[in-house]
């Protein structure tokens, strides 16, 4: 069973959520983050990216950057730009990218969940990342940003969260970056917490879509907190952190493609011909052309698309990993034929989520910058609950969510 409970959040203002509000820490740099902070003291930047608050150049894991991101977090607090509710809630977390909403629950994730493997990942995890996060996590004692679960599709939980929908949300507004919309909503009502708690006990897990780093740093620092608590009783709030749960069908996964910078001392005719051991090669022409089903890439390369499709025998539809088409191409193209053999640190090789489109694919190949692109179909979230079901690890840069979490909705303090 995924053992949850509501809790206290820390939370803007409703005439101040569109300042506070921001995209996460992860999906942009230092400077990127200090253009879009600009003038703006009531970005949450100021918290989650605080290397800000320094001359530029300033490292991310600055020992100051650190102690201003408490400092930061304090001040909002002291200015009444984030504000701790009262009562205990769960909250829903709506989403519209593209005409589709998503509707997420907000609730406090059982630690122990996390460390008996209740709560399932499908990624690996760098110590030195989950180290800078729980950092972040220690000074501020609070989970300023949320991590991204997935839940089986629950009846009940749809019809809860279709009624709040019928309602004037907390929040609603469009942000300026992205042109998705968000909404917020706060559960009060004894009941419904009550509903929400009891239907996530019937849940054999819970499912880490995205914030596997996030996920780790949370539950190792309440793991700690408890460690060191002499009085530990367990029903401390820091045997809890921040999650946004989403019904796994409304969840939108899209392709995570690749570009390469050379073949790897093929013509374009050997590298054509080495391809069509393991693929059926098509031709396709100069107009972008986007795999439609499972085993089938497209490639770009010297201004023409090429169709892909994978020989029967090259991969397993019985074995989770086997099946996917991350793991044929890593297999069959990147390693077999360029030499490519760790996606995460070979630098002949960049990766682009599907949201920048094929044109991004093709920008990068006609500008000299990469040789060749290759677009894979997008993992399914099936996929992703078998494979964590199974207990084994995705191939790097599988899956990319959209849209990204907005962080400053609302916080979990620790305490």
């Amino acid at each position: 069973m995924a053992i949850i409970k509501p809790f206290k959040g820390v939370r803007p203002p409703k005439n101040l959520v569109e300042s506070v509000a921001s995209r996460p820490y992860d999906v942009l740099d230092s400077e990127e983050a200090r253009a879009e902070a600009g003038d703006n003291e009531k970005s949450l930047y100021h918290i989650i990216k605080p290397e800000i608050n320094f001359e530029p150049g300033t490292s991310e894991y600055d020992p100051r950057v650190y102690k201003s991101a408490v400092e930061q977090f304090e001040k909002f607090q002291k200015e009444g730009w984030l504000v701790q509710d009262d009562k205990e809630h769960y909250y829903i977390y709506a989403q519209t990218m593209n005409g589709k909403t998503q509707y997420g629950l907000v609730v406090g994730a059982f630690v122990n969940d996390y460390l008996t493997g209740n709560i399932k990942k499908h990624e690996l995890t760098r110590r030195d990342k989950e180290e800078d996060r729980m950092k972040h996590v220690r000074v501020c004692n609070a989970n300023v940003e949320p991590v991204f679960f997935a839940y089986p599709d629950d009846r009940v939980l749809d019809d809860l969260l279709k009624k709040y929908a019928q309602t004037t949300p907390e929040y609603d507004f469009v942000a300026p970056d992205d042109g998705f919309r968000h909404q917020f909503w706060v559960i009060s009502d004894e009941a419904d917490i009550k509903t929400v708690t009891e239907e996530f006990r019937k849940m054999p897990s819970l499912y880490i879509a995205d914030g596997h780093h996030r996920s780790a740093a949370a539950a190792l620092v309440g793991a700690e907190k408890a460690k060191n608590n002499p009085g530990h009783k367990g029903d401390e709030e820091y045997n809890y952190f921040m999650a946004v749960c989403f019904p796994a069908s409304q969840l939108t996964i899209l392709d995570y493609n690749r570009v390469i910078k050379d073949l790897n001392g093929m013509t374009v005719a050997e590298f054509l011909k080495a391809l069509e051991k393991n693929f059926t090669v098509e031709l396709k022409g100069n107009e972008e052309y986007r795999p439609k089903k499972l085993h089938e890439f497209s490639m770009y390369l010297d201004g023409n698309w090429y169709g892909l499709v994978a020989k029967p025998g090259t991969y397993d539809d019985n074995d989770p990993i086997g099946v996917l088409d991350v793991d044929i191409s890593s297999r069959l193209i990147l390693d077999e034929l360029m030499g490519i053999k760790d996606l995460r640190s070979d630098k002949r090789i960049d990766f682009v989520g599907g949201l920048r489109g094929l044109g991004e694919l093709k920008r990068r190949v006609d500008s000299g910058e990469m040789r060749w692109a290759l677009a894979l179909y997008p993992v399914s979230m099936q996929q992703i609950m078998d494979i964590a079901d199974s207990g084994k690890i995705m191939p790097p840069k599988a899956t990319w969510f959209e849209p990204k979490l907005r962080s400053g909705l609302v916080i979990h303090k620790l305490d």
